[in-house]
């Protein structure tokens, strides 16, 4: 498509100055991280004292010339090899998606010529066109604009598309968010009017580019329960060790027998070491993701799936979260009285009118969610009336623009001298254009800020007609009739109330962090049922907050509004300050560096972004918030299951150990057991039996109970007592 807009000021760059901006500044996009070579991620993996016991272990086995278990066992370094592998290559897939999102194609005027680029090749002061359609592929200031709009929440959360005013020359560059910026951003989605834009920024300069260094700067920390296995295997493997030299000793002095003694203690050192921890451990998280899968969660990190049975707070996003992303027409007025649209109702003819001229005055195939909103109520209550003209003729458009937030499409038809003009927009600009009395629009404010006050975007439509073939300029200069007003909203998902309930009940607190206006996310939360949904921090307070103030602050606070990515980090952060263990959802761009920091990561798997789902634990395939709680209650069942698992393994272990050291101290009794014993029972009969645990259903109180407190060890002298 052709842009229609006036080129004959813009000449743009030069090839040779294009050449020099890409040695000096580099490519429009975002650096792949460079992997990690296998002997480093080797040295990452024998440090871990789990792994470490593995290899001795293994090593011991050969030593004994039992080189099928020996194998085995060290075969097991290499399972971990490949999972640290997996860890590492994560990040890089999630910068790689998101250099991928930020680098589409570019029309660009280089030389007064226009030019399709690559994204990677668009360079600052580039001179850029835009379109319906168009993925902007960097941060660029508006020169000149019609009617233009960006979908901008990939990157602010917000519901419905921006409006772009051109550059005053003396604006200031500011972060995403708000309407009527002259500003648009790399990713961000253009879906109404035109532009021609002038790039500010390319590469990790953008704001998207911002988003992926935060994202390579979150460093994921290894579970609790994974360190807690790290230091109770040390402590048992130091105890094995000691114990080993005892029995050797003590065997020598009593019997005279050093090579019988050194098995001996072997033995009991392998009595003592228990090897099948990790192996129980693999196994019940490797299950526990299938069992998931079967719920429609996706386990991108099998250690996630215990987390999640640990969770405090739940932090989700609004947009495409709590909401389904779609814009749906709510509420009508019209002038009168009020009509509450529900599905399969009636539809009253005196709000025919209202639809049917805000279906005139919206774009035939729209970008723009609210138009998609108002066609789509023409075509379920209006079709085969008299209030849809597929033959009507549009012949002129006027645009909507800063001064004037409303635009105007004029259409004729056949056997018609007169031509009908149909309007939309602001209720403020739709109430100067008909000319209101002060009472009338002191009437109609009021029904504004009734609808405002239920979370809605509110547009208002006008009509009018004229006889004469020429058409004003502007227009002021048609007499328009006040139609009526339409109220958008976008809608809650079905079942999240029941799942925020059923939250609560669990122990779990829901905060909402989004990109929406306070007024918009008080009302969500309040239809949602979150607590205290009356207290909002915006973004702005939240810039002027101290990490202590804000960690002191959200111990109340449930809504959080007009974020942007950065501070989105900043909440969880704050969160795991006060020792909470934090699962956040997301879709977008945005929610990346979030969903990393966070304990538990959870991605929607439909309408979610590849950046969200590289960087996240676990990925909801059905986009269904209450999948969240049939996450968490599998969770908290394979984390009792394990307990019991781990529990009956140490409780195995207690006479395999008492059998192996008890002949050791009275000489006329012969060794009963010998290595390859132990071998049979722990690597056989132990992890065979704990497996049955994992097919344990769950407690029947298992989501009326709060979390377990963070400072109970999973492990603890308890259950060893108990064992």
């Amino acid at each position: 498509m052709k842009f229609e807009g006036n080129l004959t000021n813009y000449q743009g760059l030069t090839e040779q100055q294009v050449k020099t901006k890409i040695e000096s500044e580099g490519y429009n996009e975002l650096p792949s991280s460079k992997p990690k070579g296998i002997l480093h991620m080797a040295f990452n993996v024998v440090k871990e004292p789990m792994f470490l016991l593995l290899v001795a272990c293994g090593s011991l086995y050969l030593i004994l010339g039992d080189i099928t278990e020996g194998l085995m066992l060290l075969g097991f370094v290499f399972v971990i090899m490949g999972i640290e592998f997996y860890q590492e290559r994560k990040t890089e897939r999630a910068l790689d998606a998101l250099k991928d999102l930020a680098s589409p194609r570019a029309l660009v005027i280089r030389e007064g010529v226009e030019r399709r680029i690559a994204g990677r090749e668009v360079v600052t002061d580039d001179i850029v066109i835009l379109q319906e359609g168009d993925r902007v592929p960097a941060d660029a200031k508006v020169l000149y604009s019609i009617n233009l709009k960006a979908d901008e929440s990939l990157l602010t959360g917000e519901s419905v598309p921006v409006g772009k005013r051109e550059w005053s020359g003396a604006d200031k560059i500011v972060t995403p968010g708000g309407d009527d910026l002259p500003y648009v951003y790399s990713g961000s989605m253009i879906v109404q009017g035109s532009g021609i834009v002038l790039v500010t920024a390319t590469g990790t300069n953008t704001e998207i580019g911002k988003i992926g260094k935060a994202l390579e700067s979150v460093k994921e920390e290894p579970t609790k329960l994974n360190k807690e296995m790290g230091v109770l295997i040390k402590r048992l493997a130091i105890i094995g060790i000691i114990l080993c030299v005892l029995v050797v000793v003590v065997y020598y002095l009593t019997r005279g027998d050093l090579l019988n003694g050194f098995l001996a203690g072997i033995t009991l050192a392998m009595a003592m070491l228990p090897e099948e921890f990790p192996v129980v451990l693999t196994v019940f998280l490797a299950l526990g993701a299938w069992r998931m899968s079967k719920k429609n969660v996706l386990t991108r990190k099998p250690s996630a799936v215990e987390t999640l049975g640990s969770a405090t707070v739940l932090c989700t996003d609004k947009t495409g979260t709590l909401t389904e992303n779609k814009m749906t027409v709510t509420r009508l007025f019209n002038g009168n009285e009020f009509f509450a649209v529900l599905p399969d109702s009636d539809f009253p003819e005196p709000f025919h009118q209202i639809i049917e001229y805000g279906v005139l005055s919206s774009q035939t195939n729209p970008y723009d969610p609210m138009e998609k909103a108002i066609i789509s109520m023409g075509d379920n209550y209006l079709a085969g009336t008299e209030h849809i003209h597929h033959d009507w003729q549009m012949i002129k458009e006027y645009p909507l623009s800063r001064e004037l937030l409303a635009m105007s499409r004029v259409f004729s038809f056949t056997g018609a001298k007169n031509k009908v003009i149909a309007t939309k927009g602001a209720p403020e600009a739709i109430f100067d254009l008909c000319h209101l009395s002060d009472d009338d629009v002191a009437k109609l404010s009021t029904a504004v800020e009734e609808l405002a006050s239920l979370g809605l975007r509110v547009l208002g439509v006008a009509k009018s007609n004229i006889v004469s073939k020429e058409l004003p300029e502007i227009q002021h200069d048609f007499k328009f009739e006040f139609v009526g007003l339409i109220g958008l909203s976008d809608p809650i998902r079905s079942n999240v109330k029941i799942a925020v309930s059923e939250c609560y009940k669990a122990g779990i607190r829901v905060i909402m962090i989004t990109g929406d206006y306070p007024v918009t996310a008080k009302n969500i939360a309040k239809d949602i049922g979150l607590k205290n949904h009356n207290n909002c921090i915006t973004g702005q307070e939240l810039n002027v907050l101290s990490e202590e103030d804000l960690s002191s602050k959200i111990k109340d606070i449930n809504v959080f509004a007009r974020v942007i990515p950065e501070q989105k980090l900043k909440i969880v952060n704050a969160l795991k300050r006060n020792n909470e263990i934090v699962a956040m959802t997301g879709d977008g761009v945005n929610d990346a560096p979030a969903l990393k920091a966070a304990n538990i990561g959870i991605a929607m798997g439909e309408k979610g972004t590849d950046v969200a789902r590289e960087a996240s634990s676990l990925v909801l395939m059905d986009d269904n918030f209450s999948s969240i709680v049939g996450a968490v209650k599998m969770g908290r069942r394979i984390f009792d299951n394990l307990q019991k698992a781990l529990g009956y393994i140490f409780a195995i272990h207690v006479p395999i150990a008492g059998l192996s050291l008890f002949p050791v101290f009275f000489s006329n009794l012969p060794l009963i057991l010998w290595p390859v014993h132990i071998v049979f029972l722990e690597l056989i009969i132990d992890p065979a039996c704990s497996i049955i645990f994992e097919a344990e259903k769950e407690e029947k109180n298992v989501m009326n109970r709060p979390p377990k407190d963070i400072n109970e060890p999973f492990f603890g002298g308890k259950k060893i007592l108990l064992s």
